[in-house]
């Protein structure tokens, strides 16, 4: 298994929380997600990920652009928005596994 590491800040942190792991296994994408996290703090978890969903995309656009693998950050981004609307709006894969309800 090939993994990436941990950022700085969530190893100082010690508030810091995993939200989510992601993998590409099996030919197939599998992801561990920390949902619940928000329950108690009159945050909307729907809210709360749609929100660290942007942020990633955005994260991913700058990646991208200072790795010389996109030529600019606007059309990086407008790309993963188009793909990530066709993906949500025609799955090119269904959904499946379980989830854990987890103690806060």
């Amino acid at each position: 298994m090939k993994s990436i590491g941990i950022p700085p800040a969530a190893l100082e942190d010690e508030k810091a929380v995993e939200m989510a792991r992601v993998w590409v296994a099996q030919q197939g994408l599998h992801c561990v997600l920390n949902v619940g996290t928000y329950r108690n703090t009159g945050i909307r978890e729907a809210k709360a990920w749609g929100i660290m969903l942007a942020d990633m995309a955005r994260h991913v656009t700058d990646a991208l652009v200072s790795n010389g693998m996109e030529p600019d950050a606007a059309s990086a981004l407008s790309e993963i928005r188009e793909q990530m609307q066709k993906e949500l709006d025609r799955p090119t894969s269904k959904a499946t596994g379980e989830f854990k309800r987890t103690r806060q």
